[in-house]
């Protein structure tokens, strides 16, 4: 494992591949502004509203990994409690549930004390096995049992989703990689950005070509077109990116891609379930243009986990 203790310069193909990402989000502004010169009267309150959020978050991120891996370690942390907070106030929950909350969060600095130790055994058994049994007892000794099965289902998942599988994108800095000129970096660049290109392909290709719906009653607008073409299209651009901020072949890179894609549609249609159950379009409204973080992370939530067992037992 890396030391953790020692603050890291970005590594070039980091660097690089981040001049990319704020490359790209500099001609969307350029195009949004060219298209609003264009046709003054249309209505484009929405891209603009995006296209800023887009620039803060991309510009937080990138500004903590560049801080170094302390940094790093305690935005993801941070964003994992924002997402929880945010499950939380979205589904009803017992009013004797709200004490029991209090160790759900208190999980969030343990979990991401693991991965700042670097300590990969407790990293990954602390909420799958020691708060899967701790949040039930705690339950039990408050003596409330009716909803109880619901409950506990409710606050297991969203502590496995919010703080189990984020914390996997933190302890990529952690891990070995034989690739100097990217880092540990280039890992979660790679992650962060195939998991949200390939909803933006997905989207693409279903407008151009949709026409065969996969789950209308979960996500009418997700189309066979649109799933198959952003599934080659982030499998050849993982096996590209995979060479140049990983170290992976491009035969690797490319599973890390179908992999990326399969399971980022996998998160986008659960949460998207989880919504239409709770008949809510939107997740939350902290990030002006895109909802809640929720909104945001749905597709990471699936993809950071199993890219980084792929990588940790396949690649590393």
């Amino acid at each position: 494992m890396q030391n953790s203790d020692v603050i890291f310069k970005i590594p070039s193909h980091s660097f690089v591949a981040m001049g990319v990402v704020l490359g790209l989000l500099a001609l969307a502004t350029i195009i949004r502004l060219s298209l609003k010169r264009k046709h003054p009267e249309r209505d484009d309150t929405e891209l603009k509203l995006r296209i800023q959020s887009w620039w803060w978050m991309i510009g937080i991120v990138f500004a903590a990994l560049g801080a170094g891996m302390q940094t790093s370690i305690v935005l993801f942390a941070f964003i994992s409690f924002l997402a929880l907070k945010e499950f939380f106030s979205i589904v009803p929950m017992r009013l004797s549930d709200r004490r029991v909350a209090f160790w759900a969060y208190l999980a969030i600095p343990l979990q991401y004390y693991w991965v700042a130790m670097g300590w990969y055994g407790m990293f990954i058994i602390f909420i799958p096995v020691y708060v899967f049994l701790l949040l039930p007892m705690r339950m039990v000794l408050i003596g409330e049992t009716s909803g109880f099965i619901r409950a506990v289902g409710v606050i297991h998942w969203s502590v496995m989703l919010t703080v189990f599988s984020i914390s996997h994108i933190a302890y990529l800095l952690m891990l070995e990689v034989n690739n100097p000129a990217a880092g540990g970096m280039g890992l979660v660049l790679f992650l962060l950005f195939l998991t949200q290109f390939n909803d933006v392909s997905q989207y693409v290709w279903g407008k151009m070509l949709g026409k065969h719906k996969i789950i209308p009653k979960v996500s009418p607008n997700k189309t066979w077109e649109g799933f198959l073409g952003g599934l080659v299209t982030i499998s050849f651009c993982a096996g590209f990116a995979g060479i140049y901020l990983t170290p992976m072949t491009f035969e690797q890179g490319m599973v890390a891609g179908i992999i990326i894609s399969i399971s980022g549609f996998i998160g986008d249609v659960v949460i998207s379930s989880v919504k239409r159950d709770l008949q809510i379009k939107d997740s939350g409204q902290l990030i002006p243009g895109h909802g809640g973080i929720l909104d945001r992370l749905d597709s990471l939530m699936y993809t950071s986990p199993l890219f980084f067992h792929y990588y940790y037992y396949f690649v590393c």
